[in-house]
């Protein structure tokens, strides 16, 4: 179920969303009874976005299995030379086809959503979440070719939680630059009157503000602006899990001082 995407990729594109997944979704997969299995969906032309997935969470958890998914038969024979012991690789979609009793504790769809309609996301998040091990996580977003610019959000269940915001800290100029990797949720409705067009012109305005931190660079100032807009905005991880997290370029914000209004 699904369309056939773009398959650009490049090696260590979705490292900032990865690390963050093993830092958060971590103790998840450790809890886990049976080996934890996480599914990397959409990876494109090539394998290297799940090969990185299994090394990357394998350091939070050892015991965790990864399975590309492709919608395109091409990608999967090309990717089946890379299988080894816990990484393989299947031909599906969003139906996510995994042996029953089997079920994912995670699903990254990176880059998947992008050419498909705002209207459609929705029901594409259910279905995703449905496919879910209890206590499993949904992460999806959009990032650069090169992986410098990142948004996504993750979902449970119940539906989605929060949006994250990654970036290279070196390569920007203002946090709106960002806009431009919203995810398909989110990305036409920054717009004056939406809720995620009002948080970028905060963060705008309190990167302004914490313009004289740059002489500490560029970290400093980011963690400056981020403790700005918390006092506005309902960031998670404000203590020094949250510290961590910002001095690596994120910020974290619940998802529902983000959701779209109505149409």
């Amino acid at each position: 179920m699904g369309a056939v995407t773009r398959g650009t990729t490049n090696p260590n594109r979705l490292r900032r969303m990865d690390r963050w997944i093993a830092a958060v979704h971590g103790p998840a997969l450790r809890r886990s009874a049976a080996a934890p299995v996480a599914v990397d969906l959409g990876y494109g032309a090539a394998p290297w976005t799940a090969v990185e997935l299994l090394e990357r969470l394998r350091g939070a958890e050892p015991r965790t299995e990864v399975v590309g998914i492709e919608i395109e038969p091409a990608r999967v024979a090309a990717a089946r030379p890379y299988e080894r012991a816990g990484l393989r690789f299947l031909h599906g979609g969003f139906e996510i086809p995994l042996p029953e009793p089997e079920r994912p504790l995670l699903i990254r769809a990176a880059n998947v959503l992008r050419q498909y309609d705002e209207d459609q996301v929705a029901a594409v998040w259910e279905r995703l979440c449905a496919r879910l091990a209890p206590g499993g996580l949904l992460v999806e977003g959009t990032c650069d070719e090169i992986g410098r610019r990142h948004v996504w959000v993750a979902l449970g269940p119940e539906g989605p939680r929060t949006v994250t915001f990654a970036t290279r800290l070196g390569s920007l100029a203002r946090p709106s630059d960002l806009a431009e990797r919203l995810p398909k949720a989110l990305i036409h409705r920054n717009v004056p009157g939406e809720p995620v067009h009002a948080f970028l012109c905060d963060f705008d305005r309190a990167w302004a503000a914490s313009a004289p931190y740059a002489s500490l660079g560029a970290r400093q100032r980011w963690i400056r602006t981020v403790r700005e807009l918390s006092a506005d905005w309902p960031l998670t991880g404000t203590g020094a899990d949250g510290l961590r997290r910002w001095r690596q370029g994120e910020i974290t914000v619940n998802w529902s001082a983000l959701a779209p209004n109505s149409r």
